[in-house]
Protein backbone atom coordinates (compact mmCIF):
# COMPACT_ATOMS: atom_id res chain seq x y z
CA UNK A 1 0.00 0.00 0.00
CA UNK A 2 1.08 3.49 -1.27
CA UNK A 3 1.13 5.73 1.82
CA UNK A 4 -0.26 9.03 0.98
CA UNK A 5 0.20 12.35 2.89
CA UNK A 6 -0.63 16.46 2.44
CA UNK A 7 3.28 16.99 2.69
CA UNK A 8 6.25 14.58 2.26
CA UNK A 9 9.07 16.78 3.53
CA UNK A 10 12.38 15.06 1.73
CA UNK A 11 15.44 15.26 4.33
CA UNK A 12 15.50 16.02 8.54
CA UNK A 13 17.99 18.99 8.61
CA UNK A 14 16.71 22.31 10.71
CA UNK A 15 14.85 23.20 7.32
CA UNK A 16 12.93 20.60 6.61
CA UNK A 17 11.87 19.90 10.60
CA UNK A 18 10.93 23.20 10.63
CA UNK A 19 8.67 23.34 7.79
CA UNK A 20 7.25 20.11 8.81
CA UNK A 21 6.10 21.59 11.87
CA UNK A 22 4.47 24.62 10.75
CA UNK A 23 2.53 22.78 8.06
CA UNK A 24 1.61 19.38 10.84
CA UNK A 25 0.78 22.95 13.35
CA UNK A 26 -1.53 23.84 10.49
CA UNK A 27 -3.27 20.46 10.53
CA UNK A 28 -1.83 18.83 7.21
CA UNK A 29 -0.73 15.17 7.53
CA UNK A 30 3.17 15.26 6.82
CA UNK A 31 5.49 12.60 6.18
CA UNK A 32 9.55 13.65 6.98
CA UNK A 33 11.92 11.01 5.29
CA UNK A 34 15.66 11.18 6.52
CA UNK A 35 18.61 8.53 4.88
CA UNK A 36 20.54 8.48 8.42
CA UNK A 37 20.69 6.93 10.95
CA UNK A 38 20.38 10.33 13.01
CA UNK A 39 18.03 12.89 12.47
CA UNK A 40 19.20 16.95 12.29
CA UNK A 41 21.29 17.01 9.37
CA UNK A 42 24.01 20.02 10.63
CA UNK A 43 22.17 19.42 14.53
CA UNK A 44 23.62 16.16 14.77
CA UNK A 45 25.76 14.94 17.53
CA UNK A 46 28.27 11.97 18.29
CA UNK A 47 29.05 10.42 21.40
CA UNK A 48 32.11 9.27 22.49
CA UNK A 49 33.79 8.29 25.70
CA UNK A 50 30.33 9.20 27.12
CA UNK A 51 30.75 12.52 26.01
CA UNK A 52 29.12 14.15 23.38
CA UNK A 53 30.34 16.39 20.85
CA UNK A 54 28.44 19.06 18.29
CA UNK A 55 28.94 18.28 14.50
CA UNK A 56 27.75 21.77 13.17
CA UNK A 57 25.95 23.68 16.07
CA UNK A 58 28.35 25.53 18.29
CA UNK A 59 26.68 28.09 19.71
CA UNK A 60 23.54 30.11 18.67
CA UNK A 61 22.14 33.77 19.03
CA UNK A 62 18.97 35.66 19.32
CA UNK A 63 17.08 33.54 22.27
CA UNK A 64 16.83 35.84 25.12
CA UNK A 65 13.01 36.38 25.48
CA UNK A 66 11.47 38.59 22.47
CA UNK A 67 14.66 38.47 20.15
CA UNK A 68 13.86 36.71 16.93
CA UNK A 69 15.29 32.90 17.34
CA UNK A 70 13.32 32.78 20.44
CA UNK A 71 9.78 33.79 19.12
CA UNK A 72 10.26 31.00 16.20
CA UNK A 73 11.34 28.43 18.65
CA UNK A 74 8.22 29.70 20.94
CA UNK A 75 6.11 29.44 18.03
CA UNK A 76 7.37 25.97 17.40
CA UNK A 77 6.81 24.79 20.92
CA UNK A 78 10.40 24.13 21.85
CA UNK A 79 11.84 26.87 23.25
CA UNK A 80 10.57 26.12 26.73
CA UNK A 81 11.89 22.73 27.04
CA UNK A 82 15.59 23.82 25.40
CA UNK A 83 18.09 23.52 27.74
CA UNK A 84 20.63 26.15 27.13
CA UNK A 85 23.63 28.03 28.92
CA UNK A 86 24.09 31.65 28.27
CA UNK A 87 27.85 32.38 27.08
CA UNK A 88 30.62 35.15 28.85
CA UNK A 89 28.14 38.60 28.64
CA UNK A 90 31.98 39.83 28.30
CA UNK A 91 33.29 37.80 25.40
CA UNK A 92 31.32 35.01 24.04
CA UNK A 93 33.77 35.46 21.09
CA UNK A 94 37.20 36.24 21.60
CA UNK A 95 39.37 36.86 18.74
CA UNK A 96 43.46 36.19 19.03
CA UNK A 97 46.56 36.47 16.66
CA UNK A 98 49.76 34.58 16.87
CA UNK A 99 52.58 37.05 18.46
CA UNK A 100 50.10 38.91 20.45
CA UNK A 101 48.82 37.63 24.25
CA UNK A 102 45.74 39.98 23.96
CA UNK A 103 42.25 38.17 23.53
CA UNK A 104 39.54 40.87 21.52
CA UNK A 105 35.98 39.62 22.76
CA UNK A 106 32.97 40.24 21.05
CA UNK A 107 30.53 41.12 23.91
CA UNK A 108 26.43 40.93 24.36
CA UNK A 109 24.23 43.45 23.73
CA UNK A 110 25.56 46.06 21.44
CA UNK A 111 26.56 49.30 24.53
CA UNK A 112 28.85 46.11 25.92
CA UNK A 113 30.18 45.29 22.32
CA UNK A 114 31.46 48.78 22.33
CA UNK A 115 32.49 49.34 25.40
CA UNK A 116 34.61 45.76 25.73
CA UNK A 117 36.23 46.62 22.08
CA UNK A 118 37.05 50.38 23.33
CA UNK A 119 39.05 49.27 25.88
CA UNK A 120 42.08 48.31 23.59
CA UNK A 121 40.97 50.84 20.73
CA UNK A 122 40.09 54.08 22.83
CA UNK A 123 39.59 56.57 19.43
CA UNK A 124 37.37 54.01 17.98
CA UNK A 125 34.26 54.34 19.93
CA UNK A 126 32.13 56.33 17.33
CA UNK A 127 33.25 54.25 14.77
CA UNK A 128 32.92 50.77 16.74
CA UNK A 129 29.13 52.61 17.42
CA UNK A 130 28.70 53.43 13.99
CA UNK A 131 29.45 49.12 13.01
CA UNK A 132 27.12 48.38 15.33
CA UNK A 133 24.34 50.73 13.64
CA UNK A 134 24.99 49.44 10.02
CA UNK A 135 24.69 45.78 11.01
CA UNK A 136 21.20 46.54 12.81
CA UNK A 137 20.46 48.59 9.95
CA UNK A 138 21.24 46.08 7.32
CA UNK A 139 19.30 43.24 9.45
CA UNK A 140 16.07 45.14 10.38
CA UNK A 141 16.03 45.57 6.41
CA UNK A 142 16.38 41.72 6.12
CA UNK A 143 12.91 39.74 5.32
CA UNK A 144 11.03 38.00 8.18
CA UNK A 145 14.63 39.04 10.46
CA UNK A 146 12.28 40.54 12.50
CA UNK A 147 9.84 37.57 12.41
CA UNK A 148 7.07 39.58 10.92
CA UNK A 149 7.41 42.41 8.85
CA UNK A 150 9.65 42.86 5.62
CA UNK A 151 8.73 40.58 2.70
CA UNK A 152 10.68 41.46 -0.19
CA UNK A 153 15.04 42.00 -0.41
CA UNK A 154 16.40 45.18 -0.79
CA UNK A 155 18.23 45.16 -3.52
CA UNK A 156 20.54 47.90 -2.40
CA UNK A 157 21.33 46.11 0.78
CA UNK A 158 22.38 42.97 -0.78
CA UNK A 159 25.02 44.50 -2.82
CA UNK A 160 27.11 46.16 0.07
CA UNK A 161 30.63 44.67 0.35
CA UNK A 162 31.69 43.41 3.49
CA UNK A 163 35.27 44.31 3.05
CA UNK A 164 34.44 47.88 1.88
CA UNK A 165 31.59 48.46 4.67
CA UNK A 166 34.66 47.45 7.45
CA UNK A 167 37.01 50.05 5.74
CA UNK A 168 34.62 52.26 5.66
CA UNK A 169 34.17 52.14 9.07
CA UNK A 170 38.03 52.37 10.32
CA UNK A 171 41.39 52.61 9.50
CA UNK A 172 42.82 50.54 11.68
CA UNK A 173 43.82 46.74 10.67
CA UNK A 174 44.05 44.90 13.39
CA UNK A 175 40.56 46.42 14.28
CA UNK A 176 39.09 45.77 11.05
CA UNK A 177 40.61 42.34 11.77
CA UNK A 178 38.97 41.76 14.82
CA UNK A 179 35.35 43.01 13.64
CA UNK A 180 36.12 40.36 11.22
CA UNK A 181 37.33 37.51 13.73
CA UNK A 182 34.09 35.68 13.54
CA UNK A 183 33.74 34.73 9.86
CA UNK A 184 34.24 31.24 9.93
CA UNK A 185 31.05 31.43 10.91
CA UNK A 186 30.30 32.04 6.74
CA UNK A 187 33.35 30.55 5.19
CA UNK A 188 35.82 33.54 5.61
CA UNK A 189 35.84 35.04 2.29
CA UNK A 190 35.10 39.12 3.42
CA UNK A 191 36.56 40.50 0.58
CA UNK A 192 33.89 39.48 -1.55
CA UNK A 193 30.92 38.48 0.66
CA UNK A 194 27.84 40.33 0.93
CA UNK A 195 27.62 42.59 4.15
CA UNK A 196 24.34 41.35 4.97
CA UNK A 197 25.73 37.60 5.40
CA UNK A 198 28.29 39.26 8.02
CA UNK A 199 25.75 41.22 9.50
CA UNK A 200 23.16 38.63 9.71
CA UNK A 201 25.56 36.21 11.33
CA UNK A 202 26.97 38.42 14.26
CA UNK A 203 23.85 40.67 14.88
CA UNK A 204 21.89 37.24 16.46
CA UNK A 205 25.18 36.57 18.98
CA UNK A 206 25.68 40.18 20.11
CA UNK A 207 22.11 40.24 21.25
CA UNK A 208 22.78 37.16 22.73
CA UNK A 209 24.83 33.99 22.53
CA UNK A 210 24.40 30.78 23.99
CA UNK A 211 25.09 26.90 24.25
CA UNK A 212 22.99 23.74 24.30
CA UNK A 213 23.14 21.86 26.75
CA UNK A 214 24.47 18.42 25.80
CA UNK A 215 24.71 19.93 22.01
CA UNK A 216 22.05 21.03 19.34
CA UNK A 217 20.72 17.38 18.61
CA UNK A 218 18.69 18.41 21.12
CA UNK A 219 16.66 21.05 19.19
CA UNK A 220 16.09 18.38 16.41
CA UNK A 221 15.09 16.06 19.20
CA UNK A 222 12.44 18.47 20.76
CA UNK A 223 11.11 19.15 16.87
CA UNK A 224 10.38 16.09 15.97
CA UNK A 225 8.78 14.84 19.73
CA UNK A 226 6.33 17.98 18.63
CA UNK A 227 5.96 16.46 15.01
CA UNK A 228 4.54 13.20 16.20
CA UNK A 229 2.48 15.19 18.88
CA UNK A 230 0.86 16.67 15.98
CA UNK A 231 0.24 12.81 14.44
CA UNK A 232 3.29 13.31 11.52
CA UNK A 233 5.44 10.30 10.52
CA UNK A 234 8.99 10.46 10.86
CA UNK A 235 11.15 7.97 9.45
CA UNK A 236 15.02 7.30 9.58
CA UNK A 237 17.04 5.01 6.99
CA UNK A 238 14.48 6.21 4.04
CA UNK A 239 16.84 7.62 1.56
CA UNK A 240 14.94 8.91 -1.57
CA UNK A 241 16.41 7.71 -4.51
CA UNK A 242 13.78 8.39 -7.43
CA UNK A 243 10.69 11.27 -7.83
CA UNK A 244 7.70 9.98 -9.63
CA UNK A 245 5.76 12.24 -11.87
CA UNK A 246 2.25 11.97 -13.64
CA UNK A 247 3.49 14.05 -16.52
CA UNK A 248 4.78 17.40 -14.79
CA UNK A 249 2.99 17.09 -10.95
CA UNK A 250 5.23 15.39 -8.61
CA UNK A 251 2.70 12.65 -7.35
CA UNK A 252 5.11 10.43 -5.20
CA UNK A 253 9.00 9.36 -4.00
CA UNK A 254 10.55 6.00 -3.63
CA UNK A 255 13.08 5.27 -1.05
CA UNK A 256 15.77 2.81 -2.03
CA UNK A 257 13.93 0.02 -0.36
CA UNK A 258 11.51 0.52 -2.78
CA UNK A 259 8.98 2.21 -0.49
CA UNK A 260 6.67 4.60 -2.34
CA UNK A 261 5.19 7.77 -0.45
CA UNK A 262 2.47 9.82 -2.11
CA UNK A 263 1.47 13.07 -1.30
CA UNK A 264 0.00 16.69 -2.53
CA UNK A 265 3.19 18.76 -2.08
CA UNK A 266 6.54 17.69 -1.38
CA UNK A 267 9.37 19.64 0.46
CA UNK A 268 13.31 19.41 -0.56
CA UNK A 269 15.59 19.92 2.28
CA UNK A 270 18.45 17.71 0.30
CA UNK A 271 21.16 19.40 -1.08
CA UNK A 272 20.13 21.24 -4.08
CA UNK A 273 22.50 19.45 -6.61
CA UNK A 274 21.03 16.23 -5.16
CA UNK A 275 17.69 17.36 -5.49
CA UNK A 276 17.86 18.76 -9.38
CA UNK A 277 19.66 15.36 -9.68
CA UNK A 278 16.17 13.77 -8.55
CA UNK A 279 13.53 15.71 -10.58
CA UNK A 280 15.87 15.25 -13.97
CA UNK A 281 17.39 17.79 -16.16
CA UNK A 282 14.98 17.70 -18.99
CA UNK A 283 12.27 19.20 -15.96
CA UNK A 284 14.31 22.26 -15.46
CA UNK A 285 15.29 25.61 -17.06
CA UNK A 286 18.92 24.82 -18.91
CA UNK A 287 19.49 28.90 -17.08
CA UNK A 288 17.94 27.52 -14.29
CA UNK A 289 20.28 23.98 -14.43
CA UNK A 290 23.42 25.91 -15.63
CA UNK A 291 22.94 28.82 -12.92
CA UNK A 292 22.72 26.51 -9.91
CA UNK A 293 25.78 24.17 -11.23
CA UNK A 294 28.02 26.84 -11.17
CA UNK A 295 27.93 28.06 -7.75
CA UNK A 296 30.88 27.29 -6.33
CA UNK A 297 30.34 25.58 -2.50
CA UNK A 298 32.33 27.04 0.40
CA UNK A 299 35.30 25.45 1.88
CA UNK A 300 35.08 22.21 4.05
CA UNK A 301 36.10 22.01 7.69
CA UNK A 302 38.72 19.16 9.09
CA UNK A 303 37.61 18.80 13.24
CA UNK A 304 39.44 17.48 16.11
CA UNK A 305 37.50 16.29 18.92
CA UNK A 306 39.66 16.11 22.53
CA UNK A 307 38.78 14.20 25.17
CA UNK A 308 40.89 15.60 28.28
CA UNK A 309 42.06 13.90 31.80
CA UNK A 310 39.88 15.61 34.66
CA UNK A 311 40.85 18.76 36.10
CA UNK A 312 44.17 19.53 33.90
CA UNK A 313 42.37 22.70 31.44
CA UNK A 314 40.25 25.40 32.71
CA UNK A 315 36.81 25.59 31.39
CA UNK A 316 36.40 28.57 29.04
CA UNK A 317 32.77 29.84 28.50
CA UNK A 318 33.77 31.71 25.08
CA UNK A 319 34.81 30.63 21.56
CA UNK A 320 38.46 31.60 20.58
CA UNK A 321 39.17 32.13 16.83
CA UNK A 322 42.92 32.36 16.06
CA UNK A 323 44.84 33.38 13.24
CA UNK A 324 48.33 33.36 12.55
CA UNK A 325 48.05 37.10 11.35
CA UNK A 326 45.55 40.22 10.65
CA UNK A 327 45.58 39.58 7.28
CA UNK A 328 44.66 36.08 6.89
CA UNK A 329 41.29 37.22 8.16
CA UNK A 330 40.20 38.64 5.01
CA UNK A 331 40.43 34.81 3.41
CA UNK A 332 41.21 32.49 6.01
CA UNK A 333 40.09 29.83 3.86
CA UNK A 334 42.41 29.88 1.38
CA UNK A 335 45.46 28.35 2.98
CA UNK A 336 49.22 26.76 2.32
CA UNK A 337 50.05 23.04 3.43
CA UNK A 338 53.06 23.78 4.29
CA UNK A 339 51.39 26.49 7.35
CA UNK A 340 48.36 24.23 7.91
CA UNK A 341 46.06 25.15 10.02
CA UNK A 342 46.64 29.11 10.12
CA UNK A 343 43.19 29.23 11.64
CA UNK A 344 40.82 27.74 13.99
CA UNK A 345 37.89 28.17 16.13
CA UNK A 346 38.19 26.76 19.59
CA UNK A 347 35.94 25.80 22.34
CA UNK A 348 35.12 23.81 25.55
CA UNK A 349 32.66 21.70 27.54
CA UNK A 350 32.69 22.17 31.53
CA UNK A 351 32.82 18.50 33.21
CA UNK A 352 29.76 17.43 35.13
CA UNK A 353 31.65 17.37 38.38
CA UNK A 354 34.14 19.84 38.40
CA UNK A 355 32.67 22.49 36.09
CA UNK A 356 35.74 24.97 36.13
CA UNK A 357 37.56 22.63 34.25
CA UNK A 358 37.08 21.42 30.75
CA UNK A 359 36.26 17.98 29.96
CA UNK A 360 36.45 17.97 26.22
CA UNK A 361 37.48 20.58 23.03
CA UNK A 362 36.75 20.53 19.63
CA UNK A 363 38.61 22.74 16.97
CA UNK A 364 38.13 23.97 13.56
CA UNK A 365 39.76 24.85 10.42
CA UNK A 366 39.17 24.72 7.29
CA UNK A 367 40.40 21.88 4.61
CA UNK A 368 39.36 21.87 0.89
CA UNK A 369 37.73 18.76 -0.84
CA UNK A 370 40.73 18.43 -3.18
CA UNK A 371 42.64 17.08 0.22
CA UNK A 372 40.58 14.14 0.45
CA UNK A 373 39.54 13.75 -3.47
CA UNK A 374 41.60 10.28 -3.47
CA UNK A 375 38.66 8.43 -1.11
CA UNK A 376 36.06 10.08 -2.26
CA UNK A 377 34.45 7.28 -3.61
CA UNK A 378 34.19 5.93 -0.19
CA UNK A 379 31.50 6.06 1.98
CA UNK A 380 31.25 5.60 5.76
CA UNK A 381 28.59 6.41 8.28
CA UNK A 382 26.56 4.59 10.71
CA UNK A 383 24.35 2.73 8.53
CA UNK A 384 26.57 2.15 5.73
CA UNK A 385 30.05 1.70 7.33
CA UNK A 386 33.31 0.70 5.21
CA UNK A 387 36.80 1.70 6.22
CA UNK A 388 38.37 4.15 4.07
CA UNK A 389 42.08 2.80 4.59
CA UNK A 390 45.24 2.79 6.27
CA UNK A 391 46.62 5.83 3.96
CA UNK A 392 43.51 7.94 5.20
CA UNK A 393 43.45 6.97 8.77
CA UNK A 394 47.48 8.09 8.50
CA UNK A 395 46.21 11.41 6.78
CA UNK A 396 43.39 11.99 9.68
CA UNK A 397 46.69 11.50 12.35
CA UNK A 398 48.82 13.64 10.51
CA UNK A 399 46.67 16.67 10.29
CA UNK A 400 45.51 16.09 14.28
CA UNK A 401 48.77 16.17 15.19
CA UNK A 402 49.68 19.12 13.10
CA UNK A 403 46.11 20.99 15.32
CA UNK A 404 47.41 19.81 18.58
CA UNK A 405 51.46 21.75 17.67
CA UNK A 406 49.30 25.00 16.76
CA UNK A 407 46.91 24.83 20.14
CA UNK A 408 49.91 24.21 21.99
CA UNK A 409 50.95 27.97 21.24
CA UNK A 410 47.79 28.91 22.95
CA UNK A 411 47.59 25.84 25.77
CA UNK A 412 51.11 25.03 26.65
CA UNK A 413 51.32 21.21 27.40
CA UNK A 414 47.99 20.42 25.93
CA UNK A 415 49.25 16.95 24.67
CA UNK A 416 49.81 15.89 28.16
CA UNK A 417 46.41 16.79 29.04
CA UNK A 418 44.68 14.58 25.81
CA UNK A 419 43.16 11.37 26.83
CA UNK A 420 41.38 10.61 23.55
CA UNK A 421 41.67 12.18 20.12
CA UNK A 422 38.89 12.24 17.46
CA UNK A 423 38.73 13.44 14.10
CA UNK A 424 36.07 14.39 10.89
CA UNK A 425 37.22 15.04 7.45
CA UNK A 426 35.08 16.69 4.83
CA UNK A 427 34.49 13.58 3.70
CA UNK A 428 32.66 13.14 7.48
CA UNK A 429 30.12 15.85 6.18
CA UNK A 430 29.65 15.03 2.94
CA UNK A 431 28.25 11.95 4.04
CA UNK A 432 26.45 12.52 7.13
CA UNK A 433 25.53 15.87 6.41
CA UNK A 434 24.88 15.24 2.56
CA UNK A 435 26.39 18.67 1.69
CA UNK A 436 28.15 18.99 -1.55
CA UNK A 437 31.85 18.24 -0.99
CA UNK A 438 31.18 18.60 2.56
CA UNK A 439 30.78 22.41 2.33
CA UNK A 440 29.71 23.92 5.74
CA UNK A 441 27.26 26.66 4.38
CA UNK A 442 26.05 26.31 0.95
CA UNK A 443 27.58 28.65 -2.03
CA UNK A 444 29.64 30.97 -1.89
CA UNK A 445 27.79 34.49 -1.98
CA UNK A 446 29.04 37.44 -3.73
CA UNK A 447 28.32 41.22 -3.39
CA UNK A 448 28.82 42.01 -7.32
CA UNK A 449 25.77 38.92 -7.54
CA UNK A 450 23.88 38.78 -4.85
CA UNK A 451 20.84 37.16 -6.80
CA UNK A 452 22.83 34.57 -8.76
CA UNK A 453 22.93 32.42 -5.31
CA UNK A 454 19.59 32.76 -4.23
CA UNK A 455 16.80 31.07 -5.46
CA UNK A 456 13.25 31.08 -4.54
CA UNK A 457 11.52 27.61 -2.25
CA UNK A 458 8.98 27.42 -5.26
CA UNK A 459 10.05 25.62 -7.98
CA UNK A 460 8.74 25.08 -11.67
CA UNK A 461 7.49 21.95 -10.41
CA UNK A 462 4.56 23.46 -8.92
CA UNK A 463 4.29 20.97 -6.29
CA UNK A 464 7.64 20.70 -5.09
CA UNK A 465 9.46 23.58 -2.70
CA UNK A 466 12.61 23.75 -1.28
CA UNK A 467 14.10 24.48 1.94
CA UNK A 468 17.39 24.47 3.50
CA UNK A 469 20.70 26.25 3.70
CA UNK A 470 21.60 25.90 0.38
CA UNK A 471 18.06 28.22 -0.72
CA UNK A 472 19.57 31.82 0.63
CA UNK A 473 20.15 32.04 3.98
CA UNK A 474 22.73 29.55 6.41
CA UNK A 475 22.62 29.13 10.34
CA UNK A 476 20.09 27.98 12.56
CA UNK A 477 18.32 31.65 12.23
CA UNK A 478 18.71 31.95 8.60
CA UNK A 479 17.71 28.28 7.80
CA UNK A 480 14.32 28.91 10.64
CA UNK A 481 13.50 32.26 8.43
CA UNK A 482 13.85 30.42 5.30
CA UNK A 483 11.86 27.62 6.57
CA UNK A 484 8.84 29.94 7.38
CA UNK A 485 9.42 31.45 4.16
CA UNK A 486 9.42 28.03 2.63
CA UNK A 487 5.74 27.56 4.43
CA UNK A 488 4.26 31.02 3.81
CA UNK A 489 4.49 30.07 0.06
CA UNK A 490 2.70 26.91 0.73
CA UNK A 491 0.27 28.34 2.83
CA UNK A 492 0.30 32.40 2.09
CA UNK A 493 2.54 35.00 3.25
CA UNK A 494 -1.00 36.03 5.32
CA UNK A 495 -1.47 33.29 7.46
CA UNK A 496 2.22 33.04 8.16
CA UNK A 497 2.26 36.26 9.65
CA UNK A 498 -1.02 36.27 11.51
CA UNK A 499 0.19 33.06 13.34
CA UNK A 500 3.09 35.06 14.60
CA UNK A 501 1.43 37.80 15.08
CA UNK A 502 -0.96 35.84 17.48
CA UNK A 503 1.69 34.50 19.41
CA UNK A 504 3.22 37.85 19.69
CA UNK A 505 0.04 39.40 21.22
CA UNK A 506 -0.26 36.49 23.39
CA UNK A 507 3.27 36.58 24.85
CA UNK A 508 2.57 40.05 25.37
CA UNK A 509 -0.20 39.86 27.72
CA UNK A 510 1.31 37.20 29.22
CA UNK A 511 4.29 38.77 30.01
Amino acid sequence: MKKEYDILVIGSGLGGLVSALILAKEGLKVCVLEKNNQYGGNLQTFSRNKLIFDTGVHYLGGLSKGQNLNRFFSYLEIMDDLEIHQMDLNGFDKITFDGDDTEYPHAQGYGNFVFQLSRFFPHEKENLERYCEGVQYVCNHFPRYNVVGKDHYNEEILHLNTRRFIESITSDKKLQAILLGSNFLYGGDSENTPFYVHALTVNSCIQSAYKCVKGGSQISKLLIRKLREYGADVHKHSEVSEMIFNEDVLVAVRTKTGKEYAAKKFISNMEIRSTLKLINEKRLRKSFLNRVLSWEPISSCFSVYIVLKPGNIPYFNHNIYHYSCIEQVWNAYQYKNETWPETYMLSSTPSKHHPEFAESMTAITYMDFDEVKKWEKTVNTVTDEHERGKEYEKFKQEKANRMIDALEKKIPDLRESIKHIYTSSPLSYRDYIGSFEGNMYGYIKSSETPLKTMVSPRTKIDNLFLTGQTVNMHGILGVTIGAFNTCAEILGKGLIDDRLKKMDTKSDKES
